[in-house]
């Protein structure tokens, strides 16, 4: 999948723990954009002041690598919602109802695991650079100018901490969609076929949307 999927909702505590997960996985989606926002502004500074003034902006590297995990990892929970991301939908489309429902439960169940690891290396990881006595709390520092890297480093498992909960969220909705055996589950994005994902596409090329 490539673009949002349809998610479905209603009135019980699974879609309303989906959709109150949702603002907060919406909200550190906008953080990464306004980050990508931001580099794109201080390249247009940079090389602007390179060109005219002869005096880029001193240290770019630096904010660069310290925005990085912002624009990578803040989102991938907002992804992980909307079905944004990279799927083998080519063999999972092919099943049906519970057996489907199975194979999408343990899937995710694999993906917790992984995530729970990355936030245990993860925190590991930012707690050697954070430092309460150390100035500006940080062990470590970038080369050039010496921003702190804490913070980058600490985004990483509160990312993936997010990421966990969805992960939660939708073992729930699988496993409730399995002893149900409901072909529309609440809280989890669903398969679409190519003709159903051509048709959204070309529903946002045109901005307009059938009634």
């Amino acid at each position: 999948m490539a673009m949002r999927a349809s998610v479905l909702s209603d009135d019980t505590l699974l879609s309303r723990a989906d959709r109150a997960l949702y603002r907060l996985e919406q909200a550190l989606g906008l953080v990464s954009g306004l980050f990508v926002f931001g580099l794109m502004l201080l390249a247009v500074y940079s090389v602007g002041g390179r060109n005219l003034m002869n005096e880029p902006v001193r240290g770019y590297v630096d904010w660069i690598e310290v925005a990085m995990p912002f624009i990578a990892i803040a989102g991938i929970s907002y992804a992980q919602r909307d079905g944004g991301h990279i799927r083998m939908d080519i063999l999972v489309g092919a099943l049906k109802g519970r057996a489907l429902w199975i194979v999408e439960f343990f899937s995710t169940l694999l993906i917790l695991l992984l995530v729970v690891l990355l936030i245990w290396g993860s925190w590991a990881h930012f707690a050697r650079s954070f430092d309460w006595a150390a100035p500006l709390f940080s062990r470590d520092s970038t080369i050039d100018i010496r921003l702190p890297i804490w913070p980058a480093k600490l985004v990483v498992p509160l990312a993936f901490s997010v990421m966990g909960l969805r992960l939660v969220l939708q073992l729930w909705a699988y496993g409730r969609a399995i002893v149900q055996g409901t072909n529309a589950p609440v809280a989890v994005p669903l398969i679409e076929d190519a003709a159903t994902i051509a048709a959204r596409e070309a529903e946002a090329v045109s901005g307009e949307r059938e009634d």
